[in-house]
């Protein structure tokens, strides 16, 4: 089974940017579709951004739709998520996830191997 491993979070003022990836254990490319999540204190866990398995569709929670950016590095095995404009509601865990399905949905349940997270923390 494909073991993923987060890494990029830190400390950044509101508005500020932050580059979080996602190492891989084996190749990804046209195997699995790659998401992004986040859970904040108290909450659920909540979709941020999905990358298909051939890297030709994305598509992003509307919270972050247009200051998050999700790309895969097919060559590394990897999966970046861009995150400007950065607000304090978006302080959480990240977790990197993938998905045997070709362009998977918002759902939990559809990714089948997740990573322990990183967090990312947002002060205002």
């Amino acid at each position: 089974q494909v073991q993923l491993v987060e890494s990029g979070g830190g400390l950044v003022q509101a508005g500020g940017s932050l580059r979080l990836s996602c190492a891989a254990s084996e190749r990804t490319s046209g195997t699995y579709a790659m998401g992004w999540f986040r859970q904040a204190p108290g909450k659920e866990r909540d979709f941020v951004a999905v990358i298909s398995r051939s890297g030709g569709s994305t598509a992003y929670a509307d919270s972050v739709k247009g200051r998050f950016t999700i790309s895969r590095d097919n060559a590394k095995n990897s999966v970046s998520l861009q995150m400007n404009s950065l607000k304090p509601e978006d302080t959480a865990v990240y977790y990197c996830a993938a998905s045997r399905a070709v362009f998977p949905g918002t759902l939990l349940r559809e990714y089948s191997y997740w990573g322990q997270g990183t967090q990312v923390t947002v002060s205002s």
